[in-house]
């Protein structure tokens, strides 16, 4: 189970105040290229005692992360992976946006991510111990998280949630610079999310058909193309990934 770090525990870093971190969003807004967005939130997060960090979006299934990943600070050079990729999409780690809601500190790592994750293990290797992890949840579809490493990070519980708040203005004016597409590769389309949002609802096909105005293989079909993207076994399945993936709200 996921535990959060001692709130308020000293260390050599200097704890960042509410006060600071609450005009993040007024200094967002002024930025005017992307970089300085990463810079600025990379700057926030070492000044936590974060040595390592991983700002992108969540892939969907079966998709690699490399072209959602916007800034990738994790500590030394390491060798390029055969796939040429430099994170792999079943790191375990990658699972943790979509389990969590809200931003964490994780001071006690489960055991599937120490014996599992490559990126864990590569910072834990420079020395990181604990990690912050904010899921970015405000822009769906498209998911995003912000990951950071480090031996000793110092931050409150009023401050982590002004954080989180920070890392979603962040995203917010990536998305305003178009330095991140709205939607990511392999999201479901318009009507697909449409049948199978009606789908969570109980709603059958001949009901969906009449709604929609369209034929019952026309919705069969929308179906099947929703659980293939998902990657998902039947119209349960293909609910359930939906609903994590953001690709639908109840």
């Amino acid at each position: 189970m996921l535990s959060l770090g001692a709130w308020g525990e000293k260390s050599n870093h200097e704890m960042v105040s509410a006060e600071g971190l609450s005009g993040d969003a007024e200094r967002f807004r002024d930025m005017r290229a992307s970089e300085q967005v990463l810079d600025y939130l990379g700057e926030r997060l070492r000044s936590l005692g974060a040595t390592h960090f991983l700002v992108s979006g969540v892939p969907m299934p079966g998709r690699p992360i490399e072209p959602l990943i916007l800034r990738f600070d994790w500590g030394e050079p390491r060798v390029e992976r055969q796939s040429g990729e430099a994170v792999s999409t079943a790191d375990p780690i990658l699972a943790l946006p979509l389990r969590m809601a809200r931003a964490q500190v994780i001071a006690t790592v489960p055991e599937e991510i120490v014996s599992g994750s490559e990126l864990y293990r590569s910072a834990a290797a420079e020395g990181a111990e604990t990690l912050i992890y904010i899921p970015v949840q405000a822009f769906l579809p498209f998911q995003g998280f912000v990951l950071a490493a480090g031996r000793s990070i110092a931050i409150d519980k009023p401050a982590l949630i002004l954080l989180e708040h920070s890392c979603e203005e962040a995203f917010r004016r990536l998305l305003a610079l178009r330095a991140i597409a709205p939607e990511r590769p392999g999201d479901l389309s318009g009507r697909e999310r449409r049948v199978v949002g009606l789908s969570a609802q109980g709603k059958t096909a001949s009901d969906i058909a009449k709604i929609l105005a369209i034929s019952q293989r026309t919705v069969h079909a929308h179906l099947q193309n929703a659980s293939e993207k998902l990657r998902a076994r039947n119209k349960t399945q293909t609910v359930i990934e939906a609903l994590r993936y953001g690709q639908i709200t109840l």
